[in-house]
């Protein structure tokens, strides 16, 4: 049973640090369908905020910038793309941890698509790489990509999911 004291709570945001916002905000608009909600410039600190999410059939951004800014904090799983600026022009820029080399950390992001082998032929026709195929591995069935940064994307479908751990 939920504590009655988190009635309200949402998990709204998950947060990725990237090197050169055009190739991500393309990427997750083009290849994953991905709607960008909102930019925010904080120039004094030299970061941008990019505010992405997976539209609902019917759902409309609003005109009005209060209106769109109260959406972008109170719906559910938004994605947080924070851009450091210069590091798409730095060449002694590294880049960023993707969380699965040494030392492990944060894993990837789950996206559940109606059909897994469509997506990833997809994916396979726009270059988009892979660190797993739905074929391959001991868990078929569910596919893994990397982002121009280099994070995991788990793909999979709530069907297939199901069936593979017992829920049929």
């Amino acid at each position: 049973m939920r504590d009655p004291a988190t009635a309200g709570f949402t998990l709204n945001q998950t947060m990725l640090r990237i090197r050169d916002p055009e190739a991500s905000v393309a990427f997750y608009r083009d290849v994953l369908g991905f709607t960008l909600l909102h930019k925010l410039d904080v120039a004094p600190a030299k970061f941008s905020l990019y505010f992405l999410a997976l539209m609902r059939e019917g759902e409309t951004l609003p005109d009005d910038p209060a209106e769109r800014l109260r959406l972008v904090f109170s719906r559910e799983t938004t994605l947080e793309l924070t851009h450091n600026w210069g590091t798409e022009s730095d060449p002694d820029f590294a880049g960023y941890h993707n969380g699965n080399a040494e030392p492990r950390g944060f894993g990837h992001l789950g996206i559940s698509v109606p059909d897994v082998a469509a997506a990833c032929a997809r994916f396979e026709q726009m270059g988009v790489p892979f660190v797993k195929r739905p074929d391959e591995g001991m868990m078929k069935g569910i596919a893994f990509i990397q982002d121009p940064d280099g994070y995991w994307i788990e793909i999979l479908s709530p069907n297939g999911m199901a069936a593979m751990l017992g829920g049929r």
